[in-house]
């Protein structure tokens, strides 16, 4: 049975990576980061994949070679082709990324959604465990992603932030890059979650969510300022969940 696998995340800034102990479902060592290169184009990204890959192997030597390898993409992923790209170059339509990377890995890679892989960790490590109903599960950062988890499973490639509400697409209004660009404060940022989960919740009447990302980790500044009827709360493995639900996926947990 496989008890560690890598997990990579890439992101609108940092390609992240790192060493994962599927039991525990938790990072088995430093997380290593490299900043995401411009342009963001498929090949260039490889190359960034391959330099964190090698970086956390080299990192945990003690581990057999060979270990599975999950990555996300902020897109839709259909059987290992990317179909969107929101937030990285527009080049990712159409490409076999999970080939390109298990290529330039040599070994088979498991490609997924960011926030897909973020509702996996919850699934099976975090918030959302042992959860009946539908959990959806939405990250905060460059964009925001989402994903649906119904009675333990995940239904892949949901992409509510690009709902479109009051004329503009929620992601460029809410995301976390929006309120640091914009230097809104907490309760001005929360007064647009507020507009984008009571819509969301308008439409699927979900039994929880759950808010990953970075901003997570700040939870308890905005979360508790959100009037809706489904409960709210920070994922809990946060940022580390992209991460931990790539490998999880790679070793067929």
């Amino acid at each position: 049975m496989t008890t560690h696998a890598i997990g990579v995340d890439i992101g609108g800034s940092g390609v992240k990576g790192a060493l994962v102990d599927l039991t525990a479902g938790e990072l088995a060592g430093d997380r290593v980061r490299i900043p995401t290169p411009r342009p963001s184009t498929p090949e260039a990204i490889a190359d960034t994949v391959a330099e964190v890959v090698d970086a956390v192997r080299r990192a945990a030597p003690q581990v057999p070679a060979g270990l599975p390898v999950g990555v996300t993409v902020p897109g839709v992923v259909v059987r290992g082709t990317v179909l969107s790209a929101a937030n990285i170059d527009p080049s990712w339509v159409g490409t076999d990324a999970a080939t390109l990377f298990g290529e330039r890995l040599g070994t088979r890679v498991a490609l997924l959604n960011d926030a897909d892989a973020a509702g996996v960790a919850e699934l099976r490590h975090g918030a959302a465990k042992g959860v009946d109903g539908l959990v959806i599960l939405t990250t905060l950062g460059t964009g925001i992603g989402s994903a649906f988890l119904h009675d333990g499973v995940l239904v892949p490639n949901s992409e509510l932030g690009h709902l479109v509400i009051d004329g503009a697409v929620a992601e460029s209004r809410a995301a976390a890059s929006v309120r640091e660009a914009e230097g809104l404060s907490w309760s001005e940022w929360a007064a647009r979650l507020q507009r984008y989960y009571a819509h969301v919740e308008r439409l699927f009447t979900p039994d929880l969510f759950v808010v990953g990302g970075g901003v997570s980790k700040h939870a308890d500044k905005y979360l508790p300022l959100l009037d809706l009827r489904t409960p709210i709360v920070p994922a809990a493995r946060r940022n580390r969940a992209g991460i931990i639900g790539a490998a999880t996926v790679a070793a067929g947990d």
